[in-house]
Order: C-alpha cells, then sequence, then structure tokens
C-alpha cells in the first residue's frame, strides 16, 4: 500500500465549465472557448488568488444546442453560443467585474429555497 496524500484543493470563487463536445456545436468551437479561457483568466489576475476562477472541460453538459455553452458556478449561470468575443465579456463582466452577461444567459438555476 502505498502513502497517499489526500486531496488539496486550493480555494477558489468560481468554477467555469465549458462544454467541449460535439453535441451543441457540432464543429466542437468549444475547444477554442476552453482553450482561450485560461489567457483571459490570467489577463484579468483569476487565475490564482482568493478571486481563483477555476476551469474545466466537460464532453457534454446535456444541453445538446446552442453552443458552445459555458455555465459558470456557483451563481449557477449558463450561457450559449458563446464566441471569443463573447467569452471575453463572461470573464471581464462576469467574473471579474460580478455582472453577469444578461443578454447573453440562457438559462439561471433556481435559488434553493431556505430552510
Amino acid at each position: 500500500m502505498h502513502d497517499q496524500q489526500p486531496p488539496l484543493m486550493e480555494p477558489y470563487a468560481r468554477h467555469v465549465l465549458v462544454c467541449t463536445g460535439g453535441y451543441c456545436s457540432t464543429d466542437r468551437r468549444g475547444r477554442a472557448i476552453y482553450a482561450k479561457l485560461a489567457g483571459l483568466l490570467q489577463r484579468e489576475g483569476l487565475l490564482f488568488g482568493p478571486r481563483r476562477v477555476k476551469r474545466s472541460e466537460a464532453p457534454c453538459l446535456g444541453v445538446c444546442a446552442g453552443g458552445p455553452i459555458v455555465a459558470v458556478y456557483p451563481d449557477g449561470i449558463w450561457y450559449g453560443g458563446v464566441t471569443p468575443e463573447l467569452l471575453e465579456r463572461i470573464v471581464v463582466e462576469h467574473l471579474r467585474d460580478g455582472r453577469p452577461v444578461e443578454g447573453a444567459i440562457f438559462h439561471r438555476l433556481a435559488p434553493s429555497p431556505t430552510r
């Protein structure tokens, strides 16, 4: 049996999921969106520190139309038809400045009921 270190997660403020599969965007434009995301996060100072934004790619987010799809959590905000230009707005306006790009949102996760 090997001694394994327990998993360690650095603190982060938001998690961005990018669909890179071929169902929502048959030409897989999500791959280019995902690749561009790292540079934009770095440029805006969001790769490290308390405002850190994690990014993950997913082969399918279950939407299957209107891609590329980008989801931002814990906000529960989903964007569709994400272009490089829209991605830049999402990073600057939503992730950096905290103002979602309203006209590009196609779904919001309903807030959990308070108990």
